[in-house]
């Protein structure tokens, strides 16, 4: 275990290697791809392939002529907690005056995140195609173009639009909600959903922005209910429509 570690941290010593994980983290590339970024020889980037292979922390598929690499998120993901990180890197720099330029506030992000046994394409999906939303949430969900709504049971009101759609894996939205009104435009509230590949499916991660604690509470128990019900239709089998969930109150 600790030569393996070992292994992986000398690999990750070079910047090359790891720009080749960020060039690989969100797609599939050849080493003629990978290449077009690096003022560097063939056989330089084919042996620091090479080192990343041999630690685990990229994959390579043979296509044909190519060979097509990937990062390995989840050894990654395992390895980033062990790295050496200064906390001095959070500290500004010094004599910035663009700075007062610009206006900041601080917020809160919610992240809630659910796995699911389909495919990437497939969960995405489910949350653009207004048939199959309506058949998990249990609710009718009404999408046209990039406009979303939907009635919740207890009678909340939620209106959004996705304002990026970029498959499989990313919808970057802006929306609101109400209980019992349709919610007046301008104070939408910003969240981004990614689907990524995992080796039983795919797992859906929201991040919702919220302004307080307050916020991120009821948001979060949102996003939660939301993901639940779509994990729980697809851990169903075979898979079907929930049917129209009966109104009822949203609070006892």
């Amino acid at each position: 275990m600790a030569a393996r570690a070992q292994q992986q941290f000398d690999a990750v010593a070079s910047p090359i290697r790891r720009e080749v994980l960020w060039l690989t983290w969100d797609q599939e590339l050849s080493v003629g791809e990978i290449g077009e970024h690096f003022d560097i020889t063939g056989p330089t980037l084919s042996a620091h392939l090479a080192t990343l292979r041999a630690a685990g922390l990229i994959s390579c598929r043979v296509d044909g002529n190519f060979r097509r690499y990937r990062c390995s998120r989840d050894a990654v993901g395992a390895l980033v907690p062990f790295l050496a990180s200064n906390d001095e890197r959070w500290v500004a720099a010094s004599d910035l005056p663009e700075r007062g330029l610009a206006t900041a506030a601080p917020g809160v992000l919610v992240v809630v995140a659910v796995d699911v046994p389909v495919d990437q394409a497939t969960a995405f999906e489910g949350f653009v195609d207004a048939e199959r939303y309506s058949e998990w949430l249990g609710r009718p969900v009404s999408i046209r173009g990039r406009r979303f709504r939907t009635t919740l049971e207890w009678g909340t009101e939620v209106r959004g639009t996705y304002e990026v759609v970029a498959p499989p894996d990313l919808l970057a939205m802006r929306w609101d909600f109400d209980d019992e009104a349709v919610p007046m435009p301008g104070r939408g509230l910003v969240a981004y959903l990614r689907v990524h590949p995992t080796r039983k499916g795919s797992r859906v991660e929201v991040h919702q922005h919220a302004a307080d604690d307050r916020q991120a509470e009821f948001l979060a128990a949102a996003w939660s209910m939301v993901l639940g019900r779509f994990a729980e239709h697809h851990a169903a089998a075979p898979r079907r429509a929930a049917g129209p969930r009966a109104p009822r109150p949203k609070r006892p």
